[in-house]
């Protein structure tokens, strides 16, 4: 790795611990831009990006032009580049990878914010000061700009649309995701915060972005998210097909390490507990009381019953039943979890590694006592009709619904009550 000698910063102010959530009055921001054979699209983004952030941007600014094992003239454009405009520097890496670009870059960079941002600015530069301001004033750890947030407006092919909305959807089902869209090349980090959770990152791809909100989340960092203004480049270069699959191996290798508890990070700021504003003020809080437990959970309770009929219905089409009912129990046990997380059980401590762990011991029950049912029938009645096997699949799913409450209850949940009761 190489780099050009970084501009010098005006108007900073004494910086506070590390673990200090306040930055200075006066912070500075490092846009990086990673590039892999863009020598056409670079010299326009800088001139772009160069112009708002002169004419705009209130801060104190640098632009991070990061050369990803380029094989065309793409460095020495971003030398000329550098050399020509004030403000901008280069780093060159000899391997490919976006998320070993963005992981080197932040590491490097002396500035109190760093910010990421596709060379072909398909999101509007609007956003980059609502982007920013979260972060500087403490408030968050994390910002990223937001395609699927209320407000955003896009302009995309129905295919990466689709794509893109089932990806998150995944996200929430399987990890509890509280952001909505990943993969938008448009995010913001303090970086004091957020080196210490670089080296728990290992994906240097696409995978990069989610892996680090992922990981975020799960120790308490607080992410922002801004609804952003992007229109598709056309001559985008992810094969998406590919991008999905490694995505859908990210998703496994991080839930593990989370059950395995070795995506804990040590060393990062806690916030604290919200609290009233003044003494007399009282913080509304949901019921979670057995009473509130059982209505919230037979709610979900039945409408995963109706969705797992109407999956079985449908994949009974092509398969036998025990796998029909496998595969409808993963979908819709991917949403109760989620549900039940965020409706029924309050416990802050439900993404520890023990939790997730026995929540597939659970499903591995539940899956037992609906397919031990449809075994029973087939033994019963080796030609039974298509609405008997879902009448017993129904009874058996109630029967399992009751088993996977009182589980969740006393098992997955109880540690993380007890802890709150302390």
């Amino acid at each position: 790795m190489d780099a050009a000698a970084a501009p010098q910063h005006a108007g900073r102010s004494d910086r506070g611990t590390e673990h200090d959530p306040v930055l200075p009055a006066t912070a500075t921001v490092d846009l990086v831009v990673p590039v892999h054979n863009e020598q056409r699209a670079l010299p326009g983004c800088v001139e772009v990006l160069h112009e708002h952030l002169s004419e705009s941007f209130p801060l104190d600014w640098s632009v991070t032009i990061v050369d990803n094992a380029s094989t065309d003239d793409t460095l020495r454009v971003a030398h000329e580049l550098a050399e020509a405009t004030d403000g901008v520097r280069v780093l060159h890496l000899d391997r490919k990878g976006r998320g070993l670009a963005l992981r080197t870059a932040w590491n490097y960079s002396d500035a109190d914010v760093a910010v990421y941002m596709d060379v072909d600015l398909s999101t509007g530069l609007d956003a980059l000061l609502p982007l920013v301001a979260p972060l500087v004033n403490g408030h968050s750890d994390l910002a990223i700009g937001s395609r699927l947030a209320p407000g955003a407006r896009t302009v995309r092919g129905a295919r990466r649309e689709f794509v893109s909305r089932c990806y998150n959807t995944a996200l929430r089902w399987s990890h509890g995701a509280r952001f909505s869209d990943a993969q938008c090349g448009f995010k913001a980090v303090r970086t004091k915060v957020i080196r210490p959770l670089l080296r728990y990152v290992h994906d240097d791809s696409w995978f990069f972005d989610t892996e680090l909100l992922l990981l975020a989340e799960h120790n308490g960092l607080r992410v922002h998210e801004v609804p952003v203004d992007w229109v598709e480049d056309v001559d985008s270069r992810v094969k998406v097909v590919r991008t999905v699959a490694d995505d859908v191996a990210g998703l496994i290798r991080v839930a593990r390490e989370k059950v395995r508890g070795t995506a804990r990070v040590r060393g990062l700021p806690q916030r604290p507990e919200p609290r009233a504003a003044h003494p007399g003020a009282v913080l509304g809080r949901r019921e979670d009381g057995l009473l509130w437990q059982l209505l919230s959970f037979g709610a979900i309770g039945a409408a995963s019953t109706a969705l797992t009929s109407v999956l079985y219905a449908l994949f009974r089409v092509w398969w036998p039943p025990l796998l029909a009912n496998l595969g409808a129990l993963v979908l819709t046990t991917l949403w109760n979890t989620e549900a039940n997380r965020k409706y029924t059980f309050t416990a802050r401590k439900s993404s520890s590694g023990r939790v997730h762990l026995l929540g597939l011991l659970v499903f591995a029950l539940y899956y037992a006592v609906t397919s031990g049912a449809l075994l029973v029938l087939q033994h019963v009645n080796p030609d039974p009709s298509r609405w008997l096997e879902i009448a017993v699949l129904i009874v058996s799913s109630v029967v399992g619904t009751v088993l996977r409450f009182v589980s969740l209850r006393l098992l997955v949940f109880r540690d993380a009550r007890e802890g709150e009761g302390t």
